[in-house]
């Protein structure tokens, strides 16, 4: 695959980010040649999933699908649903897609209710986080009601293997969630560290989503390699999510990680570039107002454009290891799934 080079040179040193060809690039070899066609190949599944999801929060106890219900209607990008769709369609699975999309989702949705009381989250896709609505309790346990739903689906649907898996990544994520929580504030957290901390928390649940169908088929060859596309996307999907930290019109307050201290990619890049960021960074955690300076000296170091490059080359990486899977509209459909991911914040 031949791939070409844009390079960017910034104040903290030299960034590379790759202009891929070919099928890294999204362009088509069949006749997905963009996000939109690329979800269009599952929307029937995602619109049945989108219904599903709806009575999988459905309880004789009238606060779970309250506060569950809430969270899920409020949409989302619903990424991990299509990725284990696009994963199917590829392996010309033939099993119960929708319950296989529907577990993935039901755990992210529990984990962002458990998250948001964690962290102090008060905005959740634009709209106040249900903690700040109904309370700490009831949040953490109808995120526990939506983990239970999602180990159900996964167990019936998939089996041994796939439920298995699961446990594996729900170990992951909580892991992740601890370190988090322990390097709070830690601004001498290094790379190392931050991708130790989003490869458990983020791109676990991911490669799961994406080799779910598989491991549901029996099919270990191309599990691993869907697990390995959906790890390198999911590490990528979580580094453009720190960059779009730095934007409005997300559905989240801006700044929320710097007012927090939290370490991300952008930060790592600003205090390479300008190491005197790291104090002020410090003095600031806390300080609403002192957020908007701040976030405007590390965009001026150039620490947003290194981090997507940094993301960019791993999708390219990522969609490199779908070489051997069959060809045809899934496989490109995944490749631009994939490259909407940094594509989102640009």
């Amino acid at each position: 695959m031949s791939v070409s080079a844009q390079t960017l040179t910034l104040p903290g040193g030299v960034a590379t980010r790759r202009r891929p060809a070919g099928l890294a690039a999204g362009a088509p070899l069949s006749v997905i040649n963009g996000p939109v066609a690329a979800m269009k190949l599952v929307s029937p599944e995602l619109t049945q999933a989108e219904a599903m999801l709806r009575e999988l929060v459905i309880s004789d106890v009238a606060a779970v699908p309250t506060v569950a219900g809430y969270l899920v209607n409020a949409g989302g990008k619903r990424f991990r649903p299509a990725l284990t769709a696009l994963a199917a369609r590829v392996i010309g699975y033939d099993g119960d897609v929708l319950s296989l999309m529907c577990a993935g989702e039901m755990l992210h949705i529990g984990s962002l209710l458990h998250d948001d009381v964690v962290d102090g989250g008060t905005e959740r896709r634009g709209r106040p986080a249900a903690h700040t609505v109904w309370g700490n309790p009831v949040a953490v346990l109808s995120g526990d009601f939506c983990l239970a739903r999602s180990v159900l689906l996964a167990a019936e649907a998939g089996g041994h293997r796939v439920v298995t898996e699961l446990g594996h990544a729900v170990t992951r994520m909580a892991e992740g969630e601890v370190l988090q929580l322990q390097r709070a504030h830690d601004l001498s957290t290094d790379l190392d560290g931050y991708l130790d901390v989003i490869e458990r928390k983020s791109a676990a649940l991911i490669a799961w989503c994406a080799a779910a169908p598989a491991w549901a088929s029996g099919d270990e060859r191309t599990a691993t390699a869907l697990a390995r596309f959906g790890r390198r996307a999911g590490v990528a999907f979580q580094v453009t999510d720190d960059v779009l930290d730095f934007h409005s019109g997300t559905g989240k307050v801006p700044g929320a990680d710097v007012r927090e201290g939290k370490i991300t990619l952008p930060l790592l890049f600003a205090f390479e570039a300008d190491p005197t960021l790291r104090d002020r960074v410090a003095e600031g955690v806390g300080n609403a107002d002192a957020t908007p300076a701040l976030l405007e000296a590390i965009r001026a170091t150039g620490a947003l454009d290194r981090a997507l490059a940094y993301a960019d080359t791993l999708v390219n990486e990522a969609i490199e290891g779908l070489t051997d899977l069959p060809d045809g509209p899934g496989k490109d459909a995944l490749a631009m799934l994939g490259r909407t991911l940094v594509d989102r914040a640009t």
